[in-house]
């Protein structure tokens, strides 16, 4: 998938033929954390999608370029995306 190019987003109304273009806002080892932080986006509003190579989830990898997942934000919330989860990161790290 390439990260910067145009897709219709599922999250737009029926018939819209809008272009979408998707970043990635933070890559992972492994699909499930990118599931997570993709939901933890979408609990804010943002559209947010966790991805992972095709091979790599075929083949179940969580280690090399293969086994990283991705999570990707149109890129008109990718500020915002980042700031929330620069926000998380902090508040954790402060617990510990």
């Amino acid at each position: 998938m390439d990260t910067n190019s145009a897709h219709s987003a599922p999250e737009s109304e029926p018939g819209d033929t809008r272009e979408v273009r998707w970043t990635v806002v933070e890559t992972t080892p492994g699909i499930t954390p990118a599931e997570i932080i993709a939901g933890r986006l979408r609990s804010e509003g943002i559209p947010a999608r966790a991805w992972q190579e095709g091979a790599g989830e075929a083949l179940g990898l969580f280690v090399g370029v293969l086994g990283m997942g991705h999570v990707v934000v149109p890129e008109e919330y990718a500020e915002q995306a980042r700031a929330i989860l620069e926000a998380d990161l902090e508040a954790f790290e402060e617990e510990e």
